[in-house]
């Protein structure tokens, strides 16, 4: 009875995953919003995604912590715009498997505009869909959990390394042309 309740729970949830889509740039509030709505406001966007009902993927603290890292700009008299929100999106959802110096260094030479937060959100969907798709099947013919569980992590834990390894190498990259350049002056 147990498995059977987890599999419907986990079918409901790849469903919604397979249909819910972060907001598109356009859809991002075009007034600016404070703190507090902001933890709201990105709460409720990104929810698929807490572990717990009561977790939240976003605090101020960590807002602050990103601000002060530059992987956002700081807010204009502490209201945030539709930057900093695209920015908060990407950033909640890549520290879920990438060091803040990784996300750092994958947005070191770009501002986050609508195509770059477009870029992320194509991704982002696509990858989310897919792995949900999968699961629903998975729940429909009534694969091992637990099997499932294990092979999206190990294919997660492979594509991190991935991601880990390139952000590494672009680093470096990145850190040896810094370095020449004061040199230089």
């Amino acid at each position: 009875m147990e498995l059977e309740h987890a599999t419907e729970a986990i079918a409901r949830w790849a469903e919604e995953g397979r249909t819910a889509i972060p907001p598109s740039w356009e859809d991002l509030p075009s007034i600016p919003l404070y703190m507090d709505q902001v933890i709201l406001y990105l709460g409720e966007s990104l929810k698929l995604f807490q572990r717990e009902e009561e977790s939240s993927l976003l605090t101020s603290s960590m807002i602050n912590n990103y601000v002060k890292n530059g992987l956002i700009p700081h807010p204009e008299k502490k209201k945030y715009v539709k930057e900093h929100l695209a920015g908060l999106m990407a950033v909640c959802m890549l520290k879920q498997v990438l060091s803040i110096q990784d996300i750092k260094t994958l947005f070191s030479d770009r501002e986050m505009t609508n195509e770059t937060y477009q870029l992320f959100l194509e991704a982002h969907t696509a990858a989310v869909q897919e792995t949900c798709q999968s699961l629903e099947e998975t729940c429909r013919t009534g694969q091992d959990l637990k099997q499932a569980a294990l092979l999206l992590a190990a294919e997660a834990n492979a594509k991190r390394a991935a991601a880990e390894r390139i952000l590494c190498e672009l680093g470096r990259g990145e850190s040896k042309h810094s370095k020449e350049n004061k040199g230089a002056k």
